[in-house]
């Protein structure tokens, strides 16, 4: 086979055709990843990325998707049986504005705006991937648990192609409205649940084998084949020139997890020569990641990583009744699903982990905003982290650091103007139990009367802040 799937574990490696649907190894239990036999496979197209445009290469409508124009490097499907609606249209911005508040020079700052795709987050890149192999493979129905994105990502390719029905499973009260009006408009069947994001993974997963429903979250190795294309991009737009930092907000981990499986690939075509180094960052109330990682030192080690580590820790999580709570509702997870793969991205990329405080993602997210991009607060996170990793000494101020932002400002308004009104009710009642006290960098509205001299005695006072 010149295109498979592989248990990630080296002990196991048990192999399965890309027809199967399959969300775990049948022999161990372990993820799986989509592989290629990169020898029975024409030549990547980042050997003509370099001196020819790749969509060239790519018959229309797929060169106009920011995944599929990179066929060769994900060709596990014939070109003609990938669906696209666009996404993946999106711009690494070289942030001159933000970078002082990070503590970089100015211009090594570099933000990888995801929030441009279709539904408006990331997971339209992996979407694609994972919507084409379950039309490819004869599924009538698609199905996700979300905090938000996924749902959207889900209800807006179901809604476009009319090729499978979504099916959508959200905690109760934990997703924003921006993203809750997606799924709904588009037409998806939404179950909400007792319980929150893992209490949803669990049950989508029951279900969807009981009903043979085609799932869609990280778990599924061909969505993360959508996701590493995320990283074609970044290369691309610095000229094939590997930054020294990525640093992206740490959830579920399918985008860490999909980043180090593309540059593992690609230093091994060796298309690339440097690995990047790898910083996730989890939102404090949220930070299995961060306490595994870098408290418990829960490491990849060959694929042996210790797994009674993990389960006892979730087994105390499980007993303390410990809940995953933070404004960034997109990284608002406890059980990680991508642990593992994850592990071995944080290993091939000597990645480390932080976790960063809501005061901290609001602050980057004001400043990222003032920059002229627009984020959900989970996005910020990875801006916040790189703040705390330069302070640390651990990136240093000349690095080039490209750092991921997942999704628009429009998934979760209510946290943006309530960091930037001057109504404190408001603010206290949608920000306060995050433990948010200021906004420092607020552009608060100039309430005035309807009045020419008080509008322009408005327009001439100098700016003033309201804490």
């Amino acid at each position: 086979m010149s295109v498979f799937q592989q248990c990630i574990n080296p002990a196991c490696g048990k192999q399965f055709g890309v027809e199967e649907v399959l969300h775990a190894c049948s022999a161990c239990g372990e993820l799986l990843d989509v592989e290629y036999d990169w020898n029975k496979i024409s030549p990547p197209i980042v050997h003509r990325a370099r001196g020819v445009s790749p969509e060239q290469n790519v018959p229309h409508p797929h060169r106009l998707s920011g995944v599929w124009r990179f066929h060769d490097l994900l060709p596990f499907l014939p070109l003609e049986r990938c669906i696209t609606i666009g996404e993946g249209q999106t711009i690494l911005q070289q942030a001159h504005r933000v970078a002082p508040f990070t503590g970089l020079n100015e211009d090594r700052l570099y933000l990888q705006y995801e929030g441009l795709n279709p539904s408006g987050s990331f997971k339209d890149n992996g979407m694609s991937a994972a919507f084409s192999h379950g039309v490819f493979v004869g599924a009538k129905k698609a199905a996700c648990a979300s905090t938000g994105n996924t749902s959207a990502s889900l209800a807006i390719y179901s809604a476009c192609t009319g090729l499978m029905q979504s099916v959508i499973f959200i905690g109760s009260g934990k997703i924003a409205y921006g993203k809750l009006s997606q799924a709904l408009d588009y037409g998806a069947k939404t179950i909400q649940i007792q319980g929150d994001f893992d209490d949803a993974m669990a049950r989508v997963q029951q279900v969807s084998k009981e009903l043979g429903i085609y799932l869609v979250n990280s778990v599924n190795p061909f969505r993360l084949e959508g996701q590493k294309t995320i990283m074609y991009r970044v290369l691309e737009a610095l000229h094939w020139e590997v930054p020294d930092w990525i640093v992206v907000p740490g959830g579920n981990l399918g985008n860490s997890s999909s980043f180090g499986k593309a540059f593992i690939e690609l230093h091994r075509l060796g298309l690339i020569q440097k690995v990047p180094r790898l910083a996730i960052i989890n939102a404090a109330g949220a930070n299995t990641l961060y306490r595994l990682y870098e408290q418990e030192g829960l490491r990849w080690n060959g694929g042996n990583y210790d797994k009674k580590l993990t389960k006892k820790f979730f087994d105390q999580m499980t007993a303390e009744g410990r809940k995953a709570s933070t404004i960034a509702s997109a990284i608002e997870i406890n059980r990680p699903v991508n642990l593992s793969k994850c592990l071995r991205a944080l290993d091939f990329c000597n990645g480390v982990v932080r976790e960063v405080s809501e005061q901290e993602i609001l602050d980057a997210k004001a400043q990222i905003g003032a920059g002229g991009l627009g984020c959900e607060p989970a996005s910020a996170a990875s801006v916040a982290g790189t703040k705390k990793l330069v302070a640390e000494g651990v990136i240093e101020k000349s690095d080039r650091v490209v750092c991921i932002l997942t999704g628009h400002q429009l998934k979760d308004p209510n946290a943006t103007v309530a960091y930037h009104g001057t109504d404190k009710t408001f603010f206290e009642k949608t920000l306060g139990k995050s433990g948010v006290k200021t906004a420092e960098f607020a552009n608060h509205p100039i309430s005035v009367s309807n009045d020419l001299d008080a509008i322009v005695g408005a327009l001439t006072e100098p700016d003033s802040s309201v804490q």
